[in-house]
């Protein structure tokens, strides 16, 4: 079948590759555990509003054992801005207490393991497994690798588990962390949810949407 979804696969990973051959995670931090608690943080926030408190949250807790100390009032009051700040404390102190408690203050190396903490769904796992512990396990799926991956045909729209599973197909192993780094930096730069930059898009030929939608109009 003329661009199947395995061709366009093959092609995108190509192009991708081609333009950000150094993408990494936006996430500011200094070891596994600060990590850990900027993707909390993210949930439902820019990166970039994370990267502006965890400048300074991380100057004065460095590790583990400085969020077990901290109480829920205070940490509140430092992530505030990054919104759901109650839920967000509970989850960073409760998962900082089990890592020292259960796990020597040693952030686990496995998706089973870190499944198990308060506000870690794959999304957040998968993450901390490739850019912490280098490990291909699964590929991270936020809104945008969800809607650019909808958008080119490439995977359902159904939800972001299903959608990791397509594309774990499609794409080969040793590409699933830095995939979803690229294709974040290209929703970011290229196919933003409104207003989709198609004119500077180079994958118009083979994108659903565009000829769906903008092609139309």
């Amino acid at each position: 079948m003329k661009n199947s979804k395995k061709q366009k696969a093959v092609k995108i990973l190509k192009e991708l590759k081609r333009r950000y051959p150094q993408a990494k995670v936006s996430l500011q931090s200094e070891n596994i555990f600060q990590l850990l608690v900027a993707v909390i943080l993210s949930a439902q926030c820019t990166d970039a509003r994370v990267n502006i408190v965890t400048k300074e949250l991380f100057k004065k807790y460095k590790n583990v054992d400085d969020f077990v100390l901290i109480s829920q009032s205070k940490l509140e009051e430092e992530i505030h801005s990054t919104g759901f700040f109650r839920n967000k404390t509970k989850n960073i102190i409760a998962t900082a207490k089990r890592i020292k408690d259960e796990f020597n203050g040693i952030v686990p190396d496995n998706m089973e393991d870190l499944l198990t903490f308060q506000g870690v769904a794959r999304k957040t796992a998968n993450i901390i497994l490739y850019h912490g512990f280098g490990k291909n396990i699964g590929i991270a799926v936020d809104t945008h690798v969800f809607r650019v991956t909808g958008r080119l045909g490439i995977a359902g729209w159904k939800d972001p588990k299903k959608t990791e599973k397509e594309l774990m197909v499609l794409f080969p192993r040793g590409s699933y962390g830095s995939l979803s780094d690229m294709i974040i930096l290209f929703g970011r730069n290229i196919c933003p949810a409104r207003n989709p930059k198609c004119d500077m898009c180079p994958f118009v030929k083979i994108c659903d949407y565009y000829k769906r939608v903008v092609s139309r109009t």
